[in-house]
């Protein structure tokens, strides 16, 4: 398998470029990363924002980091997106998307992801207005693909989470999705979070990642690694003894899926109030460990 590393776990902490690359090149050992929105915000004015993006990009390339994709984070994933109740917050996604689009090129890297986006507790439980939220979803998701493959984007992830009031939720509805957008500009591809696959609470007897890479396997582009303990969506590090998740399970369920291609990014988040020290020890230990038992 191939292991790499979402920037989830320096938010609020390790900000400054050259910083965070030597602590993902040299302390972590890592070489593979998956950029994150929380870092250069989709929104700001264009000059700097791009400014800030190439600044994130040489010092990542000085140390020798490949960022692989640029990928929505905690801020962005509280946007209802695509899939608002209103239509002016549907628009205005995706104009955040395209701008994310223009961001990921200035970081040098032609895939961009994100969770679609939440309905409403009104939308949600009423059938027919869910069915209008999907099929709307998937207009906008075609124009941006347009957007992104004109402008050189080379892919898009789409992140299957934990709630019903999302799209996808499950491995039927993520397959549905990427058979929906099949004749998209560029391809559209699933990112697959452990987390969010062992959630038992809302998958029952489907929280199981051998389901979800077996049926969903043609349309894995990317995945991220957390600890877990399959009651919520925890996205510990590996340091905490009430995880499920072992190494050779992932190992194993790779294997068998014929993942091993896939990188499989660690995305571990974590409480802001935590002492940097603490996060920095724990995220050490967690890489060494990953290092060591998954060959990697």
């Amino acid at each position: 398998m191939k292991l790499g590393l979402n920037l989830s776990f320096a938010v609020k902490r390790w900000i400054e470029p050259e910083i965070l690359a030597k602590i993902c090149k040299e302390d972590f050992k890592i070489e593979h990363i998956q950029f994150s929105w929380d870092f250069i915000d989709p929104w700001w004015s264009e000059k700097e924002r791009n400014s800030i993006a190439r600044q994130y990009r040489d010092a990542f390339k000085s140390f020798g980091l490949v960022i692989d994709s640029n990928f929505a984070g905690n801020a962005a994933y509280t946007f209802p997106h695509f899939l608002g109740p209103i239509k002016e917050q549907r628009n205005l996604a995706l104009e955040y998307f395209k701008r994310a689009v223009d961001v990921s090129l200035e970081l040098g890297t032609y895939v961009i992801g994100s969770p679609a986006g939440g309905m409403s507790n009104k939308v949600s439980y009423d059938s027919k207005l869910r069915e209008e939220a999907y099929k709307e979803l998937l207009e906008y998701l075609f124009v941006l693909a347009e957007y992104a493959s004109k402008s050189g984007i080379k892919e898009i992830q789409i992140e299957a989470t934990p709630l019903e009031t999302e799209f996808p939720h499950s491995p039927g509805a993520s397959v549905k999705l990427m058979e929906d957008l099949s004749g998209s500009s560029i391809p559209y591809k699933l990112l697959i979070d452990w987390g969010h696959a062992l959630f038992k609470p809302l998958l029952k007897e489907e929280a199981d990642i051998d389901i979800w890479f077996e049926r969903c396997k043609k349309y894995i582009g990317g995945i991220h690694l957390q600890q877990t303990d399959g009651l919520y969506d925890r996205h510990w590090d590996f340091t905490n003894p009430n995880g499920i998740i072992t190494p050779d399970e992932i190992l194993n369920a790779t294997k068998k899926a014929g993942l091993d291609d896939i990188y499989q990014y660690l995305e571990v988040v974590t409480a802001y109030e935590e002492k940097d020290e603490v996060i920095f020890e724990n995220m050490k230990e967690t890489m060494d460990f990953l290092h060591k038992n998954l060959g990697v």
